[in-house]
């Protein structure tokens, strides 16, 4: 992802899968141009006054030919069963995806989170 076209910091968080901090209406027009073809939104509605809510956002992804999934995380820190769910939703999305919260940390760890509790690999 081209750092220099976005307004917003985005972090890797797997092949293909990116992180940010919040989301506006005007950040989708650069995300079509970057080729984002999902946005996972994991920020509740309402946590901040003057945040964009899900719909809103919604409606703006549909228009530029973006998917958009709105799965609220309140905390950075996921458990098992909602990791589960949020890993089939991303799972179903298509690439690249960008995961949207509060904060790129915020997205970064509920990502990792979720990773880690559906990994076989790792004891939980």
């Amino acid at each position: 992802m081209k750092q220099d076209y976005l307004q917003m910091r985005v972090l890797e968080l797997a092949p293909q899968v990116w992180g940010s901090g919040p989301l506006f209406e005007t950040d989708l027009t650069l995300l079509a141009k970057q080729n984002v073809c999902s946005i996972m939104f994991i920020r509740p509605d309402g946590e901040s006054p003057g945040q964009p809510s899900s719909a809103t956002l919604a409606k703006a992804a549909d228009e530029h030919g973006i998917a958009f999934a709105y799965f609220p995380v309140e905390t950075r820190k996921v458990d098992s069963k909602t990791a589960t769910e949020f890993m089939k939703v991303a799972d179903a999305l298509k690439r690249p995806l960008l995961v949207c919260g509060r904060s790129g940390g915020h997205a970064t760890s509920a990502w990792e989170s979720a990773e880690l509790a559906t990994d076989p690999n790792v004891s939980n």
